[in-house]
């Protein structure tokens, strides 16, 4: 034995060890009775931020440069490399863009937390149900063979 304990000193701490996590898997599972609200799907996604913006355009470009590389860790150590060298006037239009973005992203989603307080359980609308179901028919309807004559007549 390395510590040069004895057994029963070792397993008087293994003991309490134990009856701690007893009590904290019985919290676990009072806690999972509970249960944690889901995901909002309707919910609008948050903005990207301008090195996402940035790195958006960078991959293209990188892509057409180096279009054997299939490793998405090089491709972003190459961005992150690159976005650390430029300097604050470069990064600048990415950073308006991103500004942009956000406002949009306000706005949508003040809109959609005045829906959520007014009483709507976060489902879509019996109307806004018609309009998917339609569009759910007409994709059926182009896997039928039905979709070649309308675009052609476009």
């Amino acid at each position: 034995m390395r510590g040069g304990k004895s057994r029963a000193a070792a397993s008087s701490k293994d003991d309490t060890k134990v009856a701690g996590k007893r009590k904290a898997a019985d919290n676990q599972g009072k806690r999972a009775k509970r249960g944690k609200a889901g995901k909002d799907p309707n919910k609008p996604k948050r903005p990207p931020s301008a090195f996402f913006v940035f790195m958006e355009e960078f991959r293209k470009e990188f892509q057409e440069k180096h279009p054997e590389n299939k490793k998405v860790s090089v491709v972003s150590k190459a961005c992150g490399d690159k976005w650390k060298s430029m300097s604050e006037a470069d990064k600048a239009p990415y950073v308006a863009k991103a500004a942009k973005r956000k406002a949009e992203y306000e706005k949508i989603i003040a809109s959609y937390n005045k829906k959520q307080s007014e009483g709507s359980s976060g489902n879509a609308s019996p109307a806004e149900e018609v309009v998917e179901e339609g569009s759910k028919s007409e994709v059926d309807d182009e896997e039928d063979g039905n979709g070649e004559e309308e675009e052609d007549e476009e």
